[in-house]
């Protein structure tokens, strides 16, 4: 009887270990996808704000080659075509990290939780 009581505790206690264990994985993954969307969300602001600077560039050398020499027109026009360049590469990158921090649910924790629900039930 009393072997029976002290398996009964055991068995309890790993399967609250198991659903500690499984809730903190859970809270791991959900961190690791809020970073991921954190560093899509700033490389899309860095994005934007390039966009804001290469279109004055791109005014200013509009400006600069209807009033001046080429050379200057043509190092504007060159540097508004590098921060578009740039602003490019950021939101590709933007893309890529929403990309993997979608969608947001832990995966993960989901599929060691239903492993761990089908052992109980076939041990049962």
């Amino acid at each position: 009887m009393f072997g029976f009581v002290a398996r009964t505790k055991s068995v309890k206690q790993r399967a609250q270990s198991l659903v500690r264990l499984n809730l903190e994985l859970a809270k791991l993954e959900a961190k690791k996808k809020v970073a991921a969307l954190g560093v899509a969300a700033g490389l899309a602001f860095l994005a934007a704000v390039l966009v804001v600077y290469a279109i004055g560039f791109a005014f200013a050398s509009a400006a600069a080659g209807i009033s001046e020499a080429l050379p200057l027109w043509l190092s504007l026009l060159i540097v508004s075509g590098l921060i578009l360049l740039l602003a490019a590469i950021a939101g590709f990158l933007a893309v890529r990290f929403a990309q993997k921090a979608s969608p947001p649910k832990p995966e993960q924790a989901i599929e060691e939780a239903e492993r761990t629900v089908e052992a109980l039930r076939s041990h049962v």
